[in-house]
């Protein structure tokens, strides 16, 4: 059982069950002497029973930690079921704010760092809308980073639909 701390907008582990896993199975990433998780890989760990996260001394357990992400990130649970689901399927998503998506998905046996992410993800609700700026404003950022675009859809039983837009060369 990894144990983890949660101090802010950020969870980290000591532990060598962190260091382990990270290497197994590509959760977290090194950052100096410890293993830093993004909040989705957090909440995920804390919800399959692979992590106790503290705060201070208190334990947080998964419904207290949802909480107190969701007031990180609104869309927290559309982005948990969408992870959780390619965990189970054996991809490796990864977080990718700085392409302005929710994901970079690796393939099946490709690590990070060693591979290329093949996907840009955007997870989103059925009921949520799309218009084709958005969409376009989508495919030119998997273009601009020479992956494919995938759009996860998320129905009202947590069922994961995927998406792949990928460009044709005439």
């Amino acid at each position: 059982m990894i144990t983890a701390k949660f101090s802010g907008d950020k969870v980290t582990s000591l532990s060598p069950e962190a260091f382990s896993l990270f290497e197994k199975s590509c959760f977290g990433e090194k950052k100096e002497q410890k293993i830093e998780y993004s909040l989705v890989e957090a909440l995920h760990l804390v919800s399959t029973g692979k992590m106790q996260t503290f705060s201070g001394n208190k334990e947080i357990d998964a419904e207290t930690l949802m909480k107190k992400l969701r007031k990180i990130d609104k869309r927290i649970e559309t982005k948990l079921v969408v992870y959780s689901d390619l965990r189970k399927r054996g991809y490796v998503p990864k977080t990718a704010l700085k392409y302005g998506a929710d994901f970079r998905v690796y393939d099946k046996g490709d690590k990070p760092g060693d591979a290329h992410a093949r996907w840009i993800l955007f997870a989103t609700k059925e009921s949520d809308s799309m218009n084709w700026h958005d969409f376009a404003a989508k495919n030119r950022i998997a273009h601009s980073t020479q992956k494919n675009l995938l759009i996860a859809i998320v129905d009202e039983e947590s069922d994961v639909s995927y998406y792949e837009v990928s460009w044709l060369k005439p």
